[in-house]
Formats: C-alpha cells, structure tokens, sequence
C-alpha cells in the first residue's frame, strides 16, 4: 500500500514561554497522522527559520546543531527504508518506533531454537520425521553445551552471531565432542536455517555465514559390485531369518528404495505402468516426492515369493520387514557368510541401486535421480562421481577412436 510520508523540524512555545531558547522538535507525518519528538536541542525564535526548519547563523554552534539536525533526517529515512525492505506497514508508530529503536526486541538463539524444534514436532507425520527432530535437539543440547564452555552462558543474542562463533562451534564439535566432519557440517547446517530464519524476518542485518565455507569433503558412499550382489543374491541359508532379510535387501538393490519406504510399501503401489509393465508407484516417507520405478525381474521373483506371506496378508504390504536394528544386525551375519569385507547395512542396498543397478549400466542420471526420488539432481550427482567403472567405459570409446587416427 502506497503511504505519503514527510518530516520537518520546528520549535514549539512552552507553557508560560518567558523569552529565550525554544525546544526543537521533529514532526513525523504518515497520511495525515503525525508523531511530534524532541530533539533534545534548543534555538532562539529569532535564530530559527521555520520555512527551512533550520537554524540562522554562520558560527560554528549553528552549524554543529544543523548537521545534528540532518543527521536525523537520515535516520527517519533510513527507518522508512528498513520499514519498506523489511514489508511492514508504513505507519507513523511504526516509523517512530523503528527510529526511536523500540521496535529491536533482543531475541536469543537457544530460544529460538527451542522454538524451532517445538513446530517440527508439532509436524512430525506432516513433512517432518522423528529422526529429523532427534537431529535438531542433538544440535540444540551441542549449541547449549558450547556456549556455556566457551561463553559462560546459556544463551546468547543473535545479533552477537559472528563469523568468530560459527568457526569456534565447529572446532568444538571436531575436537571437545569428538564429532566427524560430516556431522559437524549437519549441525552447522541446522544453525544456519536459524540465522536464515532470523535474515528473513530482519532481524539480523548481516549474514554471520558471509564468510565461512565448510571445508569437509562428502564421504565417499560404498555400495556392491555386481559380483558381491550376486554372491549374496545366490547364497543358500539354512535359517529362514537370514534369507528373508537377504531377499528384502536384495530386493531394494534392485528398486533404489530406502529402508522406512520398502518397510510401509504397499501392495496397491504395485501396478501397471505406461509400459504395462509392474512398476512401483510410492512416495518417500523422508521427502513426501513421487517415486516411480519399473520393476526389474530380480525384484518381481522376490515379491512373488512372500505374496502368500501371513504378515503381508493381514498388513497389506509387499514384504514382511523387520526393525531396522534387527535388518543391520542380521544383515552384518549375511556378509560374513556370503563372505563380503563390506560394512553392509540396510541403506548400503540404496547406494547399489543407483551405481551397480543403474548408472553403470547406461541409465540416464536424470531416470535414476527421478526413481530414487532425488529433490535435487545434484544429490544424484555424489554417486556418478564415483563410478570409475563408468569412466573406464566413456575413456575406452574415446582411446578407440584416436588409435584409429
């Protein structure tokens, strides 16, 4: 909304005015509502020139007192300007207040942050996980301890976020709790959504993330070799425990699906595609995308062997899933006797999707990135990076073609 808004400075007669200097004050109009402040200085009727609403004079003290005067003139449109930028309505106590100050509430980080994580787990089921809000209150409880280590308090104002306190967080993190570069990075990434939050609503006039750059590198994902996918996939077991939990790892190496979405698969998400072809059609639990993934034969043959399975029957799901401690746990059993000198753990499974399954055979980054239901293609992109096998292939067509010049 369109507002007019205009100033000026005048001198006001007081009570029982004998003679002598008047109070300078500033009036501060908005559509016609106006807001009368003093100044604090004084000028002789005289002296005073109420059509330029400034002082008359040559000496140095007329001078000093005009500059005083310009000086607030900035700083009622500089408040304007704030007002604007920051979408508040342009009123005469707004003005005021934002060039009095009264509007700079202190406002605390731990507080926020609190704050912050009591609405994630109001959302929990409704675009937030519960594993999302155990990650911002171990966050919260590292940003407690260290301000109280390295500042003696329990709190601090978020104006005070400097450059010095973000580096000094991560050197704690790396070093007093012994914390990995990775899960330092995650835990400065939380403290940034709330110095954005806070950039967002203006209350923060400059980024304290302006000059700091993470310097950890992404971990390297490990996933299986066709080979090692095989020898699992054709290992005989003599307990049913173990081979049931093979067959549902094996079958998210073929299908790219996370632990908690083959777990809450559905049988109705089993359908016909446009190839009319079995395709699943779900949704990640983690990102509420769609993900869409043509069913590959390995991964049909195993949802047909549990289709009479009493669990699946009664719950309506594809495959009868366990715990995911009790997946990794069996899962560690599986890979001593298939004998793979690989960390094997249920998400592994997802890694070899995306590298063995898909990209190493010739599969569109964007196709893979589409079925893993990727919000970002760059996330793909971690894996592409590491496929030497990919780029084994790509260099052997390239040596082809200049042996034959």
């Amino acid at each position: 909304m369109k507002s007019n808004f205009s100033l000026l400075f005048y001198i006001r007669k007081q009570k029982n005015y004998k003679g002598g200097a008047m109070p300078i004050y500033i009036r501060i109009t908005v559509n016609g509502r106006r807001a009368d402040l003093s100044t604090g200085r004084e000028r002789e009727p005289a002296k005073w020139n109420s059509k330029a609403g400034r002082a008359i004079g040559t000496r140095q003290e007329t001078k000093s007192l005009n500059n005083y005067l310009d000086s607030l003139q900035s700083k009622v449109r500089e408040a304007h300007q704030t007002l604007i930028d920051t979408h508040q309505p342009i009123t005469t106590e707004n003005l005021t207040n934002q060039f009095t100050g009264k509007t700079q509430q202190s406002r605390y980080l731990m507080q926020l942050f609190l704050e912050h994580n009591a609405k994630v787990k109001a959302l929990i089921g409704n675009g937030f996980e519960a594993n999302t809000l155990k990650g911002y209150n171990t966050s919260e409880k590292h940003l407690t301890s260290y301000l109280k280590e390295n500042y003696g308090k329990s709190d601090i104002e978020i104006n005070q976020l400097d450059y010095a306190f973000i580096a000094g967080f991560e050197f704690y993190l790396k070093t007093t709790c012994k914390i990995s570069g990775v899960s330092a990075a995650k835990y400065i990434k939380h403290l940034k959504k709330i110095v954005n939050y806070c950039l967002a609503n203006g209350w923060l006039k400059q980024n304290p993330f302006i000059n700091y750059k993470s310097t950890v590198k992404a971990k390297e994902r490990t996933y299986l070799t066709q080979e090692e996918l095989d020898m699992i996939a054709n290992k005989k077991f003599s307990i049913e425990r173990l081979s049931q939990v093979r067959d549902i790892f094996v079958f998210s190496c073929y299908t790219g699906l996370s632990y908690a979405d083959v777990k809450k698969l559905k049988r109705f998400e089993i359908s016909n595609g446009i190839d009319g072809e079995s395709w699943i059609f779900t949704s990640r639990q983690k990102t509420d995308t769609s993900s869409r993934i043509p069913l590959l034969p390995a991964a049909s043959a195993i949802l047909h062997r549990y289709e009479d399975h009493p669990e699946c029957q009664v719950k309506d799901i594809v495959l009868p899933v366990l715990s995911n401690q009790k997946m990794n746990s069996y899962l560690k059993e599986i890979a001593d006797l298939s004998v793979i000198h690989k960390h094997l753990t249920f998400h592994l499974a997802r890694h070899t999707f995306a590298t063995t399954v898909t990209l190493s055979n010739g599969v569109p980054i964007e196709s893979v990135s589409k079925m893993l239901g990727h919000t970002n293609i760059k996330t793909t992109q971690h894996y592409a990076k590491i496929l030497d096998l990919k780029v084994s292939k790509d260099m052997a067509q390239l040596k082809q073609k200049y042996a034959v010049i």
